[in-house]
Formats: structure tokens, C-alpha cells, sequence
């Protein structure tokens, strides 16, 4: 299918001299729920509508009514396995073997957004890549202590997780042009595969938002409740200090949460878009302890209004205004948290809803779309008109490059 650039946003023009139009595609690790990643996909696929997608699983389910399940989804063999819905992550092992089968040869310009393996498809000296990373693979690099533990039985994930970072800094070579969702994950990025990437910042549904005009007594949390998001520590906290914490989302660190919590922290699972709205709107603050390599959840609680109490490594350090829109705290302990709630709660009129909103408009979905179909445009003019493939378009002048000193 060939694709229109001119469709991309009625306010980004196309120059004339373009005459031949990609026929363009999508890549994306993986599909099993909606997420922080697919809502980037979604948004991506509103700048090029019936672009096709290319991942290794897809659940159809979670995307029934959206622009995901709208388009043309091609799969991997692994899709086919039992219980690759539910998990796909125990088949990391396949996940080298099963994007390089992903046949792309009919694309003129291919997108991949990589947390994993999607950045490793194979392409032609004809063709040109674009990878946007949302992170390295954090089991195998900046998490790799946290998640694997010294054992008698340790040997294989070491091992696996080496021959696999063998293969991925090769595959990272791959792409002509490198962006990441921020500078914390440009950082990881340069860590992992020495090579600078360019920061477009993921979108924000910040309009779903409004500010309650009275707000609950309550904190909040909205995340996927996994190890890597050190919900431990948040549960922790609040044990310490008897607040009502609400607790939104599932995952596979539910139950051990829920026999360490106390009556006052609520297990409320997954909800709906406009449920997350409403409770945040109403909640007294937003309570995160892990170091995100964006984080949605962050700026869509100051979109609600809601002050953010924050880790201050990772992404937040670039959404949250310390002392105007939260506060950050520097250990990844339940002290440190603890410390920055009980300043919190010592003059929590001092965030206005102004500044919060204003803080996380910087990230709606409509300044990602602009930015994406900028960045995919000067892309396709260069290798157009330059015929060069080397990744080095000119560079916006508003535009993030981290290139470490």
C-alpha cells in the first residue's frame, strides 16, 4: 500500500519536488494489550492511516474500535504458539529468529518501534529504516541486576540474556536513523549501542483530562503492577504512613502486593480510559517509584490536575517540575518516599492546576504527530533527493540530539 505523506497532518506541507510517495510499514515487538507503547502505534497510525503493521504477537482483543485493530496486522510464527497471548516474553529467546523471518522486502520505508527486538528486522540497501526506541531491552541492560539473581539455576538466563545482547548490538546497527521517547532513553540507548538517537517525545491524550473542582483525600497510582515498577517500595510507604492509596492496574505482582498491603491501600485493577480520568482528576496526588523511560502515566496526572510524587531518575526528571508540578525523591527506597509524601502533605496547595496543565501539554498527542511526521518526512527528502543512507538528515532546530560529551 502506498502512502500519501500529505495525509500525515493538514498543517505539514510537502514539498513539490516530492514526486514518488513510500510505501511505508510499521514494526512493533509485540501487541498483547493496550499500553504506553501501543498508544505511540496508535498515534503514529493516525499520522499515516492504513499503514501496515509487522509484529511478532498480536492479540486482537484490546484493540477492537481502535486504529490498531483497524489496520492490516501481519504476525511472526510465534504468534502461533500456545499462551503466546497471555506471555509473550517466554519466548525472548526466539525473538531475533522471529523478527528477521518478518518479510518487509515490498516497503520502501520501514518504522520500528523497538522495546525488545522490533529495531533487528532486516532490510535492503534500497530500503530505508527508521527506529523509534523506547528502550533498550531492560532485562538484558539497565535492569539486568533486578531481574536476574544469583542462583544455581541463574547460569541459563545469563546466559541466554548474553548471547542475546551479542546478537541485539549487532541488530542495533541496523537502522539508518535512531529516536528515542526521551533523554533518559536516548541515554540508554547510547549506553547499549554507542550511537546517538534523536528524542520525539510519545503522546499524550491530555484533552481526555479535566481537573475536579473538589478533590478526594486519596493518592493514586496507574501502572502495570511488575517487579521493574517497584510498587514494593510504594506499598511499603503507605503502610508506614496509613494513607488511602488506590492502586490501578494488574499484573503478575498482584497477589505478593496484596498479602504485604494494609486495609488502607485498594487493589483496583485494570480500568477503563474514562474511569483513570475521573479517579485521577479527583485524587490528591500521583505516587510512582519506578524510573520509567517516559512515563505516560506521569504527565496524564498532571493533565487530571494531580500533583506527581515521583522518582526522580528516568523520565520524570523531564515531565515534573520539581516544587510547581511535584516532587521528585532521590533513592529508590520506601525512606525516601515516605520523606517526599510527608512534604507533600506539608503544603500540598502550593501546585496549581495552571502549571500542571501547562506542564503536560508540552506532550499531547497533537505535538507528537507533528514532530513524527516532521522527523519521517525529512527523512524520506533525503534518501529522495540525496539518495544517501547514512542517517544524518539536518536536525530540527527545536529538536533534542543526545550525543554524550
Amino acid at each position: 500500500m502506498k502512502i500519501d505523506l500529505k495525509t500525515g497532518e493538514e498543517y505539514f506541507q510537502v514539498q513539490d519536488e516530492l514526486n514518488n510517495q513510500p510505501r511505508l510499514a510499521f514494526v512493533q515487538d509485540a501487541l498483547p494489550f493496550w499500553g504506553g507503547a501501543e498508544r505511540v502505534l496508535s498515534q503514529a497510525l493516525q499520522v499515516f492511516p492504513g499503514t501496515p503493521v509487522y509484529t511478532l504477537v498480536y492479540n486482537p482483543a484490546p484493540f477492537q474500535g481502535t486504529s490498531i485493530g483497524r489496520t492490516e496486522v501481519h504476525t511472526s510464527f510465534i504468534d502461533r504458539f500456545p499462551g503466546a497471548h497471555r506471555n509473550h516474553r517466554i519466548f525472548l529467546p526466539l525473538y531475533p529468529l522471529a523478527v528477521e523471518s518478518l518479510d518487509l522486502n515490498a516497503y520502501d520505508l520501514v518504522i520500528s518501534f523497538s522495546y525488545a527486538a522490533a529495531h533487528g528486522i532486516l532490510t535492503g540497501p534500497n530500503q530505508t529504516h527508521l527506529a523509534l526506541f523506547h528502550t533498550p531491552l531492560r532485562q538484558a541492560y539497565h535492569q539486568y541486576r533486578q531481574f536476574v539473581k544469583d542462583g544455581p539455576r541463574s547460569w541459563a538466563l545469563k546466559w541466554l540474556l548474553h548471547r542475546y545482547r551479542i546478537w541485539d548490538y549487532t541488530a542495533a546497527a541496523r537502522p539508518d536513523y535512531l529516536f528515542a521517547i526521551s533523554a533518559w532513553a536516548a541515554e540508554l540507548v547510547w549506553q547499549a549501542y554507542r550511537r546517538p538517537a534523536e528524542v520525539i517525545y510519545p503522546p499524550v491524550e491530555v484533552e481526555r483530562f479535566h481537573p475536579a473542582v473538589f478533590r478526594g483525600n486519596y493518592y493514586i497510582c496507574v501502572s502495570r503492577l511488575e517487579a521493574h515498577k517497584k510498587l514494593d517500595v510504594v506499598v511499603q510507604a503507605f503502610n508506614h504512613l496509613g494513607l488511602p492509596l488506590l492502586l490501578v492496574g494488574d499484573g503478575r505482582e498482584r497477589k505478593r502486593l496484596q498479602k504485604m498491603a494494609h486495609a488502607n491501600i485498594h487493589f483496583l485493577g485494570r480500568q477503563t480510559d474514562a474511569s483513570v480520568s475521573k479517579l485521577l482528576g479527583q485524587a490528591r496526588g500521583f505516587v510512582h517509584a519506578a524510573a520509567e523511560d517516559f512515563g505516560i502515566a506521569l504527565v496524564e496526572a498532571q493533565a487530571a490536575g494531580c500533583p506527581v510524587i515521583a522518582y526522580e531518575r528516568g523520565g520524570a526528571s523531564e515531565t515534573v517540575f520539581p516544587e510547581r508540578t511535584g516532587i521528585l525523591f532521590p533513592e529508590q527506597n520506601v525512606d525516601s518516599l515516605i520523606a517526599a509524601i510527608l512534604s507533600f502533605e506539608s503544603n500540598p496547595d502550593r501546585f496549581s492546576i495552571e502549571d500542571l496543565r501547562a506542564s503536560a501539554e508540552r506532550f499531547s498527542a497533537r505535538r507528537f504527530r507533528s514532530r513524527f511526521a516532521e522527523a519521517v518526512t525529512a527523512v524520506w527528502y533525503e534518501q529522495h533527493l540525496s539518495g544517501s543512507n547514512h542517517g544524518h538528515y539536518a536536525i530540527h532546530p527545536e529538536s533534542k540530539l543526545f550525543i554524550p560529551g
